[in-house]
Parts: C-alpha cells; structure tokens; sequence
C-alpha cells in the first residue's frame, strides 16, 4: 500500500535488535520513482544514545551501557529524501532558510514498508556533495572499523556498499538525475506542520 501525500510517517533504521534513529516526515509523493519525504528542522528526530552521550558513531549498540533512544529534534537543515524502491540508497537535498546547500547519499539497505513507518539498515559508508557537485567521502574510517562485526557487513558486503556509493559519485559527477537540477528548487508549502511522531 502505498502513502498518501501530506500523511506523516516515520523513516526509521534498524541495526539487530536495536531501533537507532526515527525521523517524522511528511509524504511529498510516493510512486514507481520512490519514496519522495520532507522534514524541516524542528521536526521529531530521535536517535540511540548512550547514558553517557555516546552515539552509534562512536561504538556498536550492544557496546553500549545504557542505550536509549532520545528525540532530539531535527537540527541545521531542512531535509527532502528520496527512497527509490529497491535501492541501496537514499538521496538527501539539504536546504537552509529556503537555499539548496547540496546532496547527500546515504547507503543503506533497501526500505521496508511496516504500516506507518518504513525502515532500513545504514550501511556507514556516505557521500557527500556541495550544490557545485564537489563530492567527499564520509565517515570511511567508521565504516573501516564495522568490516567484520555482526552486526554490521563482512569484507565481501563492504565491496559492494563502497561499489554503489562509486556508481552514484559518477551520477554526480555527469550531473545525472537525481543530481542534476531536479528538486534543487523545491519550496515547502508554509501552511504546512511541522512533522511529529505518529501517536
């Protein structure tokens, strides 16, 4: 079934046993060319905290003492995320007051529907792209550090993450949709309320 535009649903990724991050977004549109979502700052955001304050970047959840899931609100950017289906990957357009300010390419597992949520597994390994197409890995030496562990990919399923981050840096690159001009003007409509967390 697919969402309807306007509805509100969670995006959420999952590592095992542990939920590690909720996103409230609204539906802009959901079709054969995915699953196109929006979350101004200030919407609901809540990530797997450590009692400490030690997040998932820094160690694995079953290292963690105390995990606990924290809504700390969505900071910095507005967000549009685009979930083709079947993908090992989401697109992020990131704008401030209004600007686009560039992409951003998370690899991750393609998502699942679940009612009023869908959910993914984050594979570590991101690109990251200004409005000028001038790209950077990120967080490499994290996912250096996962190769191997359960929860995580072993070396074999680390070669194709990194492969399919490669083929979307070359989409980049050619300034091929989705990296060329398309959303890069998107305006959300002001009456709209700030996305919160299915009751």
């Amino acid at each position: 079934m697919r969402y309807v535009p306007g509805q509100t649903i969670t995006r959420r990724y999952l590592r095992g046993e542990w939920l590690m991050w909720a996103q409230a977004m609204r539906v802009i549109r959901d079709d054969e060319d995915g699953l196109l979502l929006w979350q101004p700052v200030g919407g609901d955001f809540a990530k797997l905290v450590d009692a400490d304050g030690t997040t998932a970047h820094e160690v694995s959840p079953d290292a963690m003492a105390a995990p606990e899931l924290v809504d700390v609100g969505w900071l910095y950017y507005d967000v549009l995320i685009l979930m083709p289906p079947g993908a090992a990957h989401s697109v992020w357009w990131f704008f401030q007051d209004g600007v686009f300010h560039g992409w951003y390419v998370n690899l991750e597992s393609p998502y699942v529907r679940d009612g009023d949520a869908v959910e993914t597994t984050d594979h570590v390994l991101d690109v990251v792209a200004d409005a000028q197409r001038e790209w950077r890995w990120k967080d490499e030496d994290e996912f250096a550090g996962r190769i191997g562990h359960p929860l995580y990919f072993d070396a074999d399923e680390a070669v194709t993450i990194r492969t399919e981050g490669e083929r979307l840096i070359k989409l980049i690159e050619a300034a091929e949709f989705p990296f060329d001009d398309t959303y890069t003007g998107f305006r959300a409509d002001p009456s709209w309320p700030v996305p919160r967390f299915p009751k």
